[in-house]
């Protein structure tokens, strides 16, 4: 297997998009154009590869509300096997490109795919495909790191330590057997598998030191209204993602779910295609039917044989009686001005140690911000002007009450008009919370560091961590009009 091209590409927020790193293998261009005869289409210049691949992943013109290749109704996403359609004189269908978002970066390949264009093969098919994943996801961990937090204080170093990397490990676009990109030195040879068979789906064997590492990472949102007229609505769901470095072919892992004793049992369980067998009872609850309480409530355990790659190993819902952040937020239309009076609370069930917390509020449809006297009872209140918005810093800690409080008054009289916002006129407007609670969960659930069983030659370091974060998270003003859903929140 081989690869025609491999790029690198930056995608932080605030940041001009741009290809980091990229790197053609012109032998392997050469073989992929005799293969494919006159159906070849070139690898075209990266600013249109750029620009292909951001439409694709539906990242490119974000200021527009409709672009046809990424919001139209007929167009299908095959993530990560995506299709470019290049225009010009060398038109056609770039595929199966692969594309992996991590963190701050996409990073992509183009694999030769050794086969006939027409009938087009089924990416099941394709060992390319298979091992470019691999290569990528090995780019990911020398790029990253391999813990649940991306390492991006040595991005740059490692950017730069990329072309000799790869010069080692994908010598002319052909990936050698090394997963962990980070030890090149590591000798390549194939190791004795004994008698068992090494699957198709696994590209390649972990050589060095053992670690199993597992995150679950639990996400809740939430649309508060303030009014009895309209009911809030907030929902969690959870991930486990898995990274196991463990020598053998297939090597047999147990990671156990855990519940308090009052858990909320988990409900809607989708698991991996490697885990190996599984208690019907787990699939069972659903968050559509009404739990009568007799649902099974763990615990939850996994056996599975772990491709080389990060993977999720499983996902759930939970059902929680309250959210952790309610909101209060009122607005009085005064002449030009503003009245603000928002008030947030921290539930008492909910750690008090954020890694961050903010909660931000945008005014649209008005005149530039002029005059803010606005005071907040903790944290730090930033204000951009040009863009009116207040940008409320809460840190990593309530005060002891729990209870924060924003007060003040707000004049629209700037020379200029401020952003704008089909929905949000009048006084439909809302508060948004962006925070990360570690070492918590609000269903209770855990992986226990000792309960992760690993059946392998050598004995793993285990890590384990758990976090709670906050997506679509809203608090809108309840002495306005604001979108109401009649039921519950959709994953």
């Amino acid at each position: 297997m081989s690869v025609r091209a491999v790029w690198i590409i930056s995608q932080e927020k605030g940041e001009h998009v741009s290809i980091r790193f990229s790197r053609r293998f012109s032998t392997v261009e050469h073989r992929a154009k005799s293969l494919a005869g006159s159906s070849y289409v070139a690898v075209p210049e990266e600013s249109i590869v750029l620009q292909l691949l951001l439409t694709e992943l539906g990242l490119s013109d974000s200021h527009k509300s409709y672009v046809a290749l990424r919001d139209d109704c007929l167009h299908r996403q095959r993530s990560p096997a995506l299709e470019l359609r290049v225009d010009g004189p060398g038109k056609g269908v770039l595929w199966p490109v692969l594309a992996i978002p991590q963190g701050p970066l996409i990073l992509a390949c183009l694999p030769l795919v050794d086969a006939p264009a027409e009938p087009r093969p089924s990416l099941a098919s394709l060992l390319s495909v298979s091992q470019g994943l691999t290569l990528l996801a090995g780019l990911q961990t020398f790029l990253l790191g391999s813990g649940s937090k991306p390492d991006i204080e040595g991005l740059a170093s490692r950017l730069a330590m990329l072309p000799s990397v790869l010069l080692q490990v994908c010598p002319l676009g052909t990936p050698l057997d090394v997963p962990l990109l980070g030890a090149a030195a590591t000798s390549t040879a194939p190791t004795p598998a004994g008698n068992q068979k090494q699957p198709a789906w696994k590209t390649g064997l972990h050589r060095g030191r053992a670690v199993v590492n597992v995150a679950l990472i639990e996400t809740v949102r939430s649309m508060q209204y303030g009014n009895r007229s309209r009911q809030d609505l907030w929902d969690v769901y959870g991930t486990v993602i898995c990274k196991c470095e463990v020598e053998g072919v297939l090597p047999n892992v147990t990671v156990t779910l855990t519940l308090p004793p009052n858990g909320s049992p988990l409900q809607d369980i989708l698991v991996h295609p490697c885990v190996t067998s599984l208690d019907s009872t787990i699939l069972t609850a659903s968050s559509v039917d009404n739990c009568d309480g007799s649902a099974f409530s763990g615990p939850y355990k996994f056996p599975f044989s772990p491709p080389l790659e990060p993977f999720r190993l499983c996902s759930y819902t939970s059902q929680v009686p309250v959210p952790p952040i309610l909101g209060s937020y009122q607005l009085k239309e005064e002449e030009n001005q503003l009245r603000v009076s928002v008030t947030l609370k921290l539930h008492e069930s909910v750690k008090n140690s954020f890694e961050y917390c903010e909660a931000r509020l945008p005014y649209f449809n008005r005149d530039q911000m002029s005059v803010v006297d606005v005071k907040v009872s903790s944290g730090q209140l930033d204000i951009s002007k040009e863009k009116n918005l207040l940008v409320w810093l809460l840190g990593q800690k309530f005060p002891k009450s729990r209870e924060v409080t924003m007060e003040g008054r707000i004049s629209f009289s700037g020379p200029t008009p401020g952003p704008t916002d089909p929905l949000c006129t009048e006084l439909t407007a809302y508060i948004k919370l962006y925070f990360k609670v570690p070492d918590m969960t609000l269903s209770g659930c855990c992986v226990d560091q000792h309960s992760v069983q690993v059946y392998s030659s050598a004995k793993p370091r285990i890590v384990t961590s758990r976090e709670l974060q906050s997506k679509e998270y809203f608090i809108w003003n309840s002495t306005g009009t604001a979108p109401v859903s009649s039921g519950q929140m959709m994953l």
